[in-house]
């Protein structure tokens, strides 16, 4: 029968480190180009333009981590069964870590044996490995190093549950899953609902996104006979399904199948003998998704900066809808729920055959949960924002319940807003821990007594709604009610957007003056002086303090300066390969080009072409995904 208990899970981990005091006005990652998506039919195209955003609000960005690891006792929750146990890391958004199948003692996932963190989530830090909840928007989710809540529930025959429960803070949603083993079963169940209190429709994303080792001779299969692939995250053509190795990928690839509509939803990663993790849910689920990187060396060296060398990977995937570019409409007030279900297959003919014996889809479509039970017993506490929403909306969720005791120091500000009408006015120079955006807390910040930093809120809520005057008028008068370094740090965002490049430099001058061990800061302002002068670039990096000089990203900062403005023999570190970026973002090819730029000035009399076919990019600087 299954069985739930806290654990805990000793792994080499990278420091999450502070969030980033800066809002992201514009997230550049975000997938906001026109998709192109071939033999896109009329309820695909429709999706495809629906729900897009531009930035990651209220979000923070998670940034402040290094490349090193430490080692670390993390907390888990544990479902286990006679056939299955599963364990779920209870601070890392509640990423399934681990699938055994106890009888043959085999891992069915990639389990990272580390936590390296690096930049591909919507919020920057993000993991390899496992299975991970997405929602959101297209991308890694907002939550996947933050904390969840997680309870016990006794069903009714005695079948324990593990209820794992969020806040999603960009489209204001509840997510729970609800996961348990019954006795002899071959497969762990995971039943999900997205639950939209708003009383408008909201566009909703979700894909279980699950890594599983990648070997010679596997097949990875769903029942398509074609697929949309794509490569850029916005250009899908339609093929052929693949189903021969993954291996014969040179390139990062998606491959999204299109399954038909009345066609059971399943996909299965199966190794050389015929055996492998398989997935199937229930129809609301429709999506399934095949992701590698790809044998070229970009790919390779990606795989090495997230798992250690020896422990590829590729991704199954399964989403609501068809590709990853769509958003689907969940209309006021309603929930949506399916059922997925993970086991060892073993298919030496038909795999669908297989799957159908092991695990009638009659069955998965039958179950009915307990997804309104309250929990039994409470056995981790995750983030507090639920609990301030649900004082906002005088929310009543008994089956997803956010205690009060959840409040902390991230919520307290908005705690003071939404109680008193104010919010205090520290020190100037005192980042903002959290933002908040929406019309709900606009108008109170609209309402409340004015001062910097109602001011600054002020001014983040209503850009993000679409007006970046009264953006300007409220930063403006927050900069007038108390100098301050945010502020001026988003009026040099709209400088900067307007093309007055001297402006946002000068304000971003001023403002890494008055916080200046405040990173993100000292990079918005290297960036915009190379635009005007790479000389005064280097000049202001010389001025920096020891401990952001020696942070990756202003190291590449240093060299690509260094090379526009004539002075190579500060960019060594691009000639013995030496230069590590910690947050390099997936996609990101800047240690790549500016290899090229530093050789091409060394070599200026010769032919560009040239230069780079005698001088290719080093393993360790190559991360292109092409």
């Amino acid at each position: 029968m299954s069985k739930v208990r806290l654990s805990a899970m000793r792994i080499p981990v990278a420091d999450l480190g502070d969030d980033n005091p800066l809002p992201s006005l514009v997230t550049t990652e975000l997938v906001t180009a026109p998709a192109q998506v071939a033999e896109a039919d009329e309820t695909m195209a429709r999706n495809l333009g629906y729900g897009r955003v531009a930035s990651v609000l209220p979000y923070t960005i998670q940034d402040g981590y290094p490349r090193d690891l430490t080692d670390r006792a993390l907390p888990t929750a544990v479902v286990e069964s006679n056939v299955l146990r599963a364990e779920f890391l209870l601070g890392l958004g509640g990423r399934m870590w681990s699938l055994v199948h106890k009888p043959t003692g085999r891992e069915l996932l990639h389990r990272n044996p580390v936590v390296q963190l690096a930049n591909l989530s919507l919020r920057n830090a993000w993991f390899a490995g496992g299975v991970e909840w997405n929602l959101g928007t297209t991308g890694h989710t907002a939550l996947t190093c933050a904390p969840v809540h997680a309870a016990r529930v006794l069903r009714p025959d005695g079948i324990e549950v593990l209820r794992l429960w969020e806040w999603e803070r960009m489209r204001g949603l509840v997510y729970q899953l609800d996961v348990w083993a019954p006795a002899d079963s071959p497969v762990l169940f995971v039943q999900v609902r997205i639950l939209n209190p708003n009383p408008h429709e909201v566009p909703v994303y979700w894909w279980s996104n699950i890594a599983v080792p990648e070997e010679p001779g596997m097949r990875v299969l769903a029942p398509a006979s074609h697929a949309w692939r794509g490569h850029d995250g916005v250009t899908l053509e339609y093929v052929t399904a693949p189903d021969d190795d993954p291996f014969a990928l040179k390139r990062a690839t998606d491959h999204f199948f299109d399954i038909p509509r009345e066609q059971r939803k399943w996909i299965a990663a199966l190794m050389a003998d015929g055996s492998g993790l398989v997935h199937t849910s229930t129809d609301r689920l429709a999506g399934r998704k095949l992701f590698v990187w790809g044998q070229g060396t970009g790919g390779q060296r990606w795989q090495e900066w997230l798992s250690p060398p020896g422990l590829p990977y590729l991704e199954i995937q399964g989403g609501l809808a068809r590709t990853q570019l769509e958003h689907l409409p969940l209309p006021a007030g309603e929930s949506w729920s399916w059922v997925e279900a993970y086991g060892l297959l073993r298919a030496d003919g038909d795999p669908e055959a297989a799957l159908e014996a092991m695990l009638p889809r009659s069955t998965v479509d039958g179950i009915e949960g307990c997804l309104d039970q309250p929990p039994t017993e409470m056995l981790y506490a995750g983030s507090g924002w639920g609990a301030l929403e649900s004082r906002l909306r005088r929310l009543d969720l008994p089956g997803t319940p956010f205690a009060a005791s959840t409040l902390g120091p991230d919520q307290e500000p908005w705690r003071q807003l939404l109680e008193t009408g104010q919010m205090t006015a520290g020190s100037p120079t005192k980042a903002p821990v959290s933002y908040q955006v929406g019309p709900a807390w606009q108008a109170l910040l609209e309402a409340a007594t004015p001062n910097w930093v109602t001011l600054l809120h002020l001014g983040v809520a209503l850009h993000h709604s679409g007006d970046p005057d009264g953006a300007f008028s409220a930063w403006t008068s927050s900069v007038a009610s108390a100098r301050n370094p945010w502020a001026l740090r988003n009026l040099a965002v709209l400088a900067r957007q307007s093309g007055d490049i001297h402006l946002a430099a000068d304000l971003l001058r001023e403002a890494h003056g008055m916080v200046p061990l405040v990173r993100a800061l000292a990079v918005e302002a290297v960036d915009a002086l190379l635009e005007i002068d790479p000389a005064e670039a280097l000049a202001f990096i010389d001025e920096l303090a020891p401990e952001l000089r020696t942070h990756g990203r202003i190291r590449m900062l240093e060299c690509t300066a260094a090379v526009g403005a004539g002075r190579l023999e500060r960019a060594t570190r691009m000639a013995d390969a030496s230069l590590v970026v910690d947050d390099l973002r997936e996609g990101e090819d800047s240690l790549g080009e500016l290899w090229f730029r530093y050789h091409e000035a060394r070599h200026s009399s010769l032919p560009p072409q040239r230069v780079r076919e005698e001088n290719p990019v080093p393993r360790p600087y190559d991360f292109r995904m092409g």
